[in-house]
């Protein structure tokens, strides 16, 4: 039996494909044995090498990891990439300040000169896979009885070995093992990566953030969001550092642009690096995932959100510092919350012990399964129940006493200071210049009169949620010394601080007299670390049985499948989804058009409300219809569109593309009606939101003045 899944995997890849076109993050090394047949039947013009080939260009190598978490796609031969504005939002917020506000604004380079290097940003292509299953999967069972810090140097040389098989000397790759099906199947990924990326423009954040918060996760959508960059190489075309002297790259593959449109029905396919699903969770997994994250992320991503927005309004500053810090907590704010209603809703708890029930009846009809299976689902039940409520307070504790105060950072990198050129007094200028680098970074987006207040509400609110049992000791200093008042405790930890800027924090680094240990801000950070180190013991107890019983169960839902085609939990890989142009019915008498225009841009807009503030610019193109090329058969100016492919945080930027694999739009939303979808896709309900790529290209061209870029770009 221990060959099993091998011979399964085998049988997997040539039977016939048992699962809906619409449902499905593939693998693109394995179209050809599982989804070819499929995706010809549903109108795909291209074949599965055209997609991806190791030997020739294909279309993976026109897509991108774009920084730690999207997705984006190369436009031009000139390493012009399409991705996201909210993917690019990060960069963007750091190259603004105080009079040159790019989120507000937008901004766009008239020339490569004005293009504006993304500090920190870069982009990775995929370069091939590589089955390394029979290699180190006996590796790591032969691991598993092993210390962890030598199991852990035992596969790393493995995994070494692997990668110089595959590369060699390639000083410009780079090698990964990654786990699949539950660490059933290994592949390693071979890269290669780019860190000179430059910005090259965005519209302003009232066309490419329009509805904001409200509109997020919603249909229908009429945002444009997008952004550009530029990939930059040495004069070899290889990866290189910033430098002056790099020039644009010169991809192997780039996109061609369809100003066709689409009609409902008609294919479509996503290739991106979707970031993960648990489509085989148990439901004692789901209800963990309701309870113990979902939940406490939600209401306590609420109280500080409240805070920040409110200060954000009132100050122009603090709207630049915080904007990416709120776009990032609110996103997964509305998630969470989303999932646990749609997970209510659609009954996905109990539709999820019905799978077990016909997995446990399928079990029990041989014995040789009652023995090797039998007692799968139990196990993972049970250790995830046993946990569940450990989790909750330990969720609450990540996402309050952990995130305040922020100037806990600042404090970091000053003791970590001291106590580095304390060992290596030799490398003391080198490591001051690492620690200005830090604290400009952190300085730049902070405000401590934010801090403080957020700091206040958070531990007061973790007090109220977390059991008794987990409250760190300082909130018996609170009570003793405090007189129970947080706010008092909180004023003492800021005005005890000796520096508030770069240059008061590196005399401090300088000082040796001062003792950070001294500072109250460092026994609350002694407190709080003290316990979530007990709980993340606490959580992760088991973790080594639960892992191999979850291995197990997927290995037993792949060998009841019988050879049908499976793809694997999304973990930051490229995949291919596909589907079709289409919109949906959300609940009895409403039914959604698949696309929209710029009309409903105009119809949402509210000038009180800066979620829905209309550009002026847009407005007068919208009055006088002028939208050129850009308009559809009709003379409309399409904004967003809605396709069924299965997609996923990750995938935002991605390229949506026809059946020519020609780039028709860019996705980066999914529909709150689906909110369960990491959990369990719903056919008639999931929907991926894309922008049209004939809004991009308008936007561009007649908002943004930039009509120079289109010359670059491969346009039908």
């Amino acid at each position: 039996m221990k060959k099993l899944l091998l011979a399964v995997a085998a049988v997997m890849f040539i039977l016939p494909l048992q699962t809906r076109a619409d449902e499905g993050m593939w693998l693109l090394q394995l179209l050809e044995k599982m989804n070819y047949k499929d995706m010809k039947a549903a109108g795909c013009k291209l074949t599965a090498k055209q997609i991806y080939d190791v030997n020739n260009s294909s279309l993976k190598d026109a897509i991108v990891i774009f920084g730690g978490g999207c997705t984006a796609e190369v436009v031009s031969d000139k390493g012009l990439v399409f991705t996201n504005h909210h993917c690019g939002y990060r960069y963007i917020q750091q190259l603004s300040g105080v009079g040159h506000d790019y989120l507000r604004d937008g901004y766009w380079a008239m020339n490569t000169s004005e293009e504006l290097p993304a500090e920190g940003l870069s982009v990775t292509f995929i370069d091939r896979f590589v089955d390394v299953t029979d290699i180190y999967r006996p590796a790591v069972e032969k691991a598993g009885n092993m210390e962890r810090g030598e199991r852990d140097k035992f596969l790393r040389n493995i995994e070494d070995s692997l990668v110089k098989a595959s590369i060699g000397d390639d000083k410009y790759l780079r090698g990964r093992v990654r786990g699949f099906y539950n660490n059933n199947v290994y592949y390693l990924i071979v890269t290669k990566t780019f860190s000179d990326v430059r910005f090259v423009g965005a519209p302003s954040s009232s066309i490419g953030k329009f509805g904001g918060e409200t509109d997020n996760w919603e249909w229908p959508r009429h945002t444009g969001d997008f952004s550009v960059f530029r990939i930059y190489a040495d004069k070899d075309n290889n990866p290189a550092p910033y430098s002056k002297d790099n020039v644009p790259y010169t991809p192997k593959k780039s996109l061609t642009i369809s100003m066709k449109g689409y009609k409902p029905g008609d294919f479509t396919m996503i290739i991106g690096f979707p970031g993960s699903t648990q489509r085989y969770l148990t439901s004692q997994e789901v209800v963990e995932m309701r309870d113990a994250a979902n939940y406490p992320r939600y209401t306590s991503r609420t109280v500080k959100e409240d805070i920040w927005r409110k200060a954000m309004r009132a100050d122009e500053k603090i709207n630049i510092q915080y904007a990416n810090k709120f776009a990032g907590s609110s996103n997964f704010r509305k998630k969470s919350l989303g999932m646990n209603e749609t997970f209510a809703k659609l009954n996905i708890v109990e539709r999820r012990a019905e799978n077990e029930k016909a997995f446990q009846e399928w079990v029990n009809v041989s014995p040789e399964r009652q023995e090797k299976y039998g007692k799968v689902i139990e196990t993972i039940n049970r250790i995830v129940s046993e946990r569940t409520n450990v989790r909750k307070n330990f969720t609450y504790l990540t996402e309050t006493l952990i995130q305040a105060p922020e100037f806990i950072q600042a404090f970091s990198v000053v003791g970590n200071g001291k106590l580095g050129i304390k060992k290596n007094a030799d490398k003391k200028e080198a490591m001051l210049a690492e620690c200005k680098e830090n604290l400009d970074a952190f300085f730049k987006d902070y405000n401590a009169g934010v801090d403080r207040e957020t700091s206040k509400a958070l531990i007061k609110f973790y007090r109220e949620k977390a059991d008794k049992e987990y409250l760190p000791d300082f909130y018996e200093t609170i009570d003793t010394a405090f007189n129970g008042s947080v706010d008092a405790y909180v004023d003492n930890i800021f005005n005890s601080f000796r520096f508030s800027n770069t240059e008061e924090a590196l005399k401090m680094i300088a000082d040796t007299t001062y003792n950070p240990y001294d500072e109250p801000i460092f026994n609350y950070w002694r407190s709080w670390s003290s316990l979530y180190n007990k709980l993340y013991s606490q959580v992760n107890k088991d973790v080594k049985e639960l892992n191999a019983a979850k291995k197990l169960y997927m290995e037993g839902i792949m060998e009841k499948n019988g050879g049908a085609a499976m793809y694997p939990d999304a973990n930051s890989t490229m995949r291919l989804t596909y589907g079709k142009v289409g919109g949906y019915r959300p609940k009895d008498g409403v039914e959604y058009k698949y696309y929209t225009t710029i009309d409903g841009v105009m119809e949402k807009e509210d000038p009180n409300n800066p979620e829905f503030v209309v550009p002026a610019k847009l407005k007068e193109l919208w009055k006088a219809k002028d939208y050129g090329r850009y308009a559809n058969e009709n003379g409309e100016l399409v904004t967003c569109f809605l396709t069924n492919n299965d997609i996923t945080g990750g995938n935002s930027g991605s390229d949506v593309l026809n059946a020519k694999g020609e780039l028709i739009g860019l996705a980066f939303d999914g529909n709150w009606e689906s909110m369960s979808s990491d959990i369990i896709f719903e056919t008639n309900l999931q929907r991926c939101i894309n922008v049209d790529i004939r809004y991009v290209l308008f936007v561009i061209d007649k908002v943004g003045g930039a009509g120079y870029l289109l010359d670059e770009l491969k346009i039908k």
